[in-house]
């Protein structure tokens, strides 16, 4: 059986017994084949818009399983699927903005699946931001480490409302909102932390600096006092 790293392992952890899944922007196709062999999705689908990639997939599908034919389409975005073809949808490896992209080239197709498992390579602030502005609701979230980075994974589900009020895509709480600390887990302090530690930077060099607006450094003091804020509230709750 396949051996996923630590990352596609979370997202693997995302897919429930019986779900049908499809991995856009598969590369290697590892994901899916993994939760096939497990028994865990009795349908996987691997699509990506890489001619490269997806014979990548091909092949080691081929390597490990020679006797069993997979669904590989070539393809960009959810464009390779029918509306609710598949119960869940992952994502992964990719930009956050890219991510808007592909959801909302299509929103009533992106609708029609049970559900998203997304990890993002950057602009997560973004990506949620457009998600709750979408009527998609973020129903888990996870850290993983892998390598030196720590990754975040979002579960998203279609058809909800969410209230988002004055907050705009790039505000701190979009990027790290309150429900970290309810989805909180092993990483979730070290994570935090760093992220702390780059925005104290951040001030220290607009402090230094002699022409920075007022109203920037207030909104970078208040990014810096959001993290410090949401590091006691998790190690009050600890």
């Amino acid at each position: 059986m396949i051996k996923l790293t630590p990352r596609l392992k979370t997202i693997a952890e995302e897919i429930e017994n019986g779900e049908t899944m499809a991995d856009i922007g598969t590369d290697h196709g590892f994901l899916p084949v993994y939760l096939w062999e497990a028994g865990i999705s009795p349908n996987v689908i691997m699509a990506d818009v890489s001619p490269g990639s997806l014979a990548k997939a091909e092949q080691n599908c081929h390597s490990l399983h020679p006797e069993t034919s997979f669904d590989l389409r070539l393809g960009n975005g959810l464009e390779v699927l029918r509306p609710g073809e598949v119960d869940a949808v992952a994502i992964a490896g990719m930009g956050g903005i890219l991510m808007t992209e592909i959801l909302g080239a299509d929103l009533e197709k992106s609708w029609s699946f049970k559900k998203f498992i997304l990890q993002p390579r950057n602009r997560i602030g973004q990506l949620r931001c457009w998600l709750y502005n979408n009527q998609f609701s973020v129903v888990n979230e996870k850290l993983v480490r892998e390598g030196k980075f720590i990754c975040e994974v979002l579960t998203v589900v279609p058809k909800e409302i969410a209230v988002t009020g004055d907050l705009g895509p790039d505000d701190i709480e979009y990027e790290f909102p309150h429900k970290l600390v309810d989805f909180r887990n092993d990483l979730t302090e070290e994570y935090l932390q760093r992220k702390l530690n780059l925005e104290k930077l951040i001030l220290q060099s607009m402090s230094e600096g002699r022409q920075e607006e007022p109203a920037k450094l207030r909104r970078q003091n208040y990014r810096v006092e959001y993290l410090e804020y949401l590091l006691r509230r998790l190690r009050n709750e600890n």
